[in-house]
């Protein structure tokens, strides 16, 4: 096997994944798994998170007079975020089977599902255009004191120096996002690791859900967290925090997902009891 190549299914849609329960205590394993595989990993993982900040940086100079569809694109970009760490899980997986973490062959990571991978990045990128349009929707009926800039945007919602602005538009985001978690926060990555067609990946990730509610509810809050903090910092913080979002994901997703092996060998047992 080549270093361009880590193990995988080859054929995607014929089972529906073990989903296992977890305790919320596994939220932490999950986090020392991503800050170990961004330490081990290095600048590849890296160069994901400046992605995440140079996108942050240019919709900021592009929308600079427009920042109620600004706030809209810059926070609505981490919903497509499951999407866009497909070349994290990669190098995560590569730590994982003892593979060196190159960044080139995660570049293409996509590439073997991608009719799959494709389809479920556009349901994303629907998802993103409707958050964006009622982003501008709530500026334009609860945002007052003028034209905005995004200091104001940024003191406006972390303070709730405007209490029924902030509270609309955390509610509102807060839908859009807990319905993208819900129906991607395994999907991704087993879509990538076992090619798994997009529609078994997200009723997977429901099932997921509904079966760890608790732990899962504590790894959105710890994500959406990482993300404020992005946020705070004008997009810097991004670099770091991303990567550690990635890395993590895919220790959740290897938590929750019962290996293949085990799959196996629960097949074998209920043939040997029929």
């Amino acid at each position: 096997m080549s270093e361009n190549d880590t193990p995988g299914t080859a054929n995607p849609a014929s089972r529906f994944p073990v989903i296992r329960s977890v305790k919320p205590g596994a939220v932490v394993g999950w986090m020392r798994g991503g800050w170990h595989d961004l330490r081990r990993s290095g600048w590849p993982s890296l160069f994901y998170g400046s992605c995440f900040a140079i996108a942050g940086w240019l919709l900021q100079i592009v929308f600079a007079e427009a920042y109620a569809l600004f706030a809209g694109l810059t926070t609505g970009f981490l919903l497509v975020g499951p999407f866009l760490t497909l070349g994290l899980y990669d190098l995560s997986r590569r730590i994982e089977f003892g593979m060196p973490p190159r960044l080139l062959p995660t570049l293409a990571a996509w590439r073997p599902n991608l009719p799959n991978v494709g389809l479920f990045a556009a349901l994303l990128a629907i998802v993103l255009l409707v958050w964006a349009r009622a982003s501008i929707i709530v500026f334009a009926l609860f945002f007052t004191g003028g034209f905005p800039t995004f200091g104001n945007v940024v003191h406006t919602v972390l303070t709730f120096e405007q209490l029924d602005f902030a509270l609309v538009y955390f509610a509102v985001g807060g839908f859009f996002a807990m319905f993208v978690f819900a129906i991607s926060v395994i999907a991704v990555p087993l879509m990538f690791d076992r090619k798994t067609d997009a529609v078994t990946a997200t009723i997977a990730s429901l099932v997921a859900c509904s079966r760890n509610l608790v732990p899962l509810l504590l790894w959105g809050t710890c994500i959406g967290i990482l993300g404020i903090i992005g946020f705070a910092t004008f997009f810097v913080g991004l670099i770091i925090t991303m990567p550690l979002v990635g890395h993590s994901t895919w220790y959740a997703y290897r938590d929750i997902v019962a290996p293949e092996e085990d799959e196996k060998l629960d097949d074998a047992d209920a043939a040997a009891v029929a």
